[in-house]
C-alpha cells in the first residue's frame, strides 16, 4: 500500500502540476535524445533507420478503482522490438508480462502478442512537420488467465512539430477494437522539452471515448536521460482526471544499427 499512498491523486496531480510549470519555463540546447515511442503515449511519427533494432522496455506499476473495487496491475518487463526494414517503414513487436490482482485474486501470464507496422507518410524539414501511421493486430496468443481471447486492432496517426530549437509537440487520434463492442477512439498530446543534450521532459493530457461513449481523460509527465548516443534511460508518471488510477514507470530503450 505504500506505493498506491505516494500514488493517491491529489498528490499525483501536484506533482504534475509543478512538473509543466518547470517545462513551461525551462529552455536549453536541442537534445540529443533516442526518437522512441515510450516512456509517453504518444507514438513518435519517426521511424527507426533502415537496418537498425532498437529495443524498449520497462517496468509499470499501476492502481485503478476504489478501495473496495480496486485493480492492481504490474508490467515487467513490457518489451517493444522496432526494425526498420527501409527508409520510412519499420515493423513492430510488443510482448509483456502481465500481473493483474482484482481485490485479492491475482491473474498473472504473458499478455496478447502485438504486431504491426510504422510508415512514416510526411517528413518536411521545411514546415517543421512528421506525420506517421501505425497499425497492429492483437493476436489472442498470451496466457489463459490474461488473454481477451479474440484478435483485435490498434491504429494511429501520430503527428510531430518542432516549435523551436529545444521544444516539440506531437499528438495521435486513433481507434482501438479488442473484439468486443463498438471499439475505442484514442487521443494524447505530448510536450517535450530539451533541458540540455542529455536530458528531455515531457508533460501529456491523453485518453480515450470508450465504446464512442464514456470520455476517459487522464494525465502523465516523465522525462528521459541519454546514457550513450545509443542508450536512454526513461521515467514517466501519470494519473487520471475523469476517473480514479495512478502509475510510475521506468525503463529503458537501445538502439543497435549496422556499422
Amino acid at each position: 500500500m505504500v506505493v498506491r499512498d505516494v500514488l493517491e491523486s491529489k498528490s499525483m496531480k501536484k506533482i504534475l502540476l509543478i512538473t509543466a510549470l518547470i517545462i513551461a519555463v525551462t529552455y536549453g540546447e536541442l537534445s540529443a535524445q533516442i526518437i522512441t515511442d515510450r516512456p509517453d503515449q504518444t507514438e513518435s511519427s519517426s521511424t527507426v533507420p533502415n537496418g537498425a533494432l532498437q529495443l524498449e522496455t520497462g517496468v509499470l506499476v499501476g492502481f485503478a478503482g476504489e478501495n473496495r473495487n480496486s485493480t492492481r496491475q504490474i508490467l515487467f518487463p513490457s518489451t517493444l522490438l522496432r526494425y526498420g526494414i527501409m527508409n520510412g517503414v519499420e515493423v513492430r513487436v510488443l510482448s509483456q508480462m502481465e500481473s493483474i490482482k482484482f481485490n485479492d485474486v491475482k491473474y498473472q501470464g504473458i499478455s496478447d502478442l502485438v504486431v504491426g507496422t510504422k510508415i512514416q507518410l510526411i517528413k518536411s524539414e521545411k514546415r517543421n512537420i512528421q506525420v506517421a501511421f501505425l497499425t497492429h493486430l492483437i493476436i489472442p496468443m498470451g496466457s489463459s488467465e490474461v488473454s481477451s481471447g479474440k484478435y483485435g486492432t490498434s491504429n494511429r496517426i501520430s503527428v510531430s512539430h518542432a516549435l523551436g530549437d529545444n521544444v516539440g509537440v506531437g499528438y495521435n487520434v486513433g481507434y482501438n477494437y479488442y473484439g468486443v463492442g463498438s471499439g475505442d477512439l484514442v487521443y494524447s498530446l505530448a510536450l517535450g522539452v530539451g533541458v540540455n543534450d542529455k536530458v528531455s521532459l515531457f508533460i501529456e493530457p491523453y485518453g480515450e471515448i470508450t465504446d464512442f461513449k464514456e470520455f476517459v481523460t487522464n494525465i502523465d509527465a516523465g522525462f528521459t536521460y541519454l546514457v550513450k548516443e545509443n542508450f536512454q534511460l526513461d521515467f514517466s508518471f501519470g494519473s487520471g482526471i475523469s476517473h480514479r488510477m495512478n502509475y510510475v514507470s521506468a525503463g529503458f530503450s537501445w538502439l543497435m544499427e549496422r556499422d
